[in-house]
């Protein structure tokens, strides 16, 4: 009777999780072909077909590419937030060195990625015309800034509202110029440069 019942429950959570699979799978082939072909190449079909499902499937799951570009963003915002989430576990509790590896962390993999350049190149492109990215875009930096500033204030910081905005700016530019030409400077220089441009603030 016991396996019976296993059997079945298994059954029933592998008819729960396929769903989210595929889901999933679509937010992915989104993402894919965004940081390939660009915003003008992200069709229903070359989504699809990145994804290896019919597109009658995207809309199952999607009211349409625009929300399903927007899920990718999400997505990509979550992994990151992940990724920062992972390097400030690691970074012990001096609240300095904690600073350092937050805002570190963008020079690194998984955030420092060309293909996730790519990806965001075309997020960006879409924020001044579409109400929901403007709002995933707005959303998420402002989360970056808050856990920041809340950063910066342990440290001792002046001003912590400016100081996230600017080392947030200094963070931003500094990592998509690493990502268009790492030949230009190098990640540790990189970060050298956001630890004087920190030390202003402490």
């Amino acid at each position: 009777m016991r396996a019976v019942t296993e059997g079945a429950l298994k059954r029933a959570a592998f008819t729960r999780e396929a769903p989210d699979v595929r889901r999933q799978a679509l937010v992915a082939a989104a993402e894919a072909v965004l940081a390939r072909e660009g915003v003008g190449g992200t069709s229903v079909r070359a989504i699809c077909a990145e994804a290896g499902v019919s597109p009658g499937l995207l809309r199952h799951y999607f009211e349409g590419v625009d929300d399903l570009i927007a899920a990718a963003y999400e997505a990509v915002s979550q992994r990151i937030d992940a990724a920062l989430d992972a390097t400030l576990a690691a970074a012990g509790n001096d609240p300095r060195a904690r600073l350092l590896a937050y805002l570190g962390a963008s020079f690194a993999p998984p955030v420092l990625d060309e293909r996730l350049l790519a990806a965001w190149v075309g997020f960006w492109s879409l924020v001044r015309t579409k109400p929901r990215m403007a709002a995933i875009h707005a959303a998420s930096y402002a989360d970056f800034r808050a856990r920041l500033e809340t950063l910066l204030a342990k440290a001792g910081a002046r001003d912590t509202r400016l100081a996230a905005i600017a080392l947030t700016a200094s963070v931003d530019g500094l990592w998509l110029e690493l990502c268009l030409d790492p030949a230009t400077f190098s990640p540790d220089e990189a970060r050298a440069i956001v630890t004087r441009a920190l030390d202003g603030w402490l």
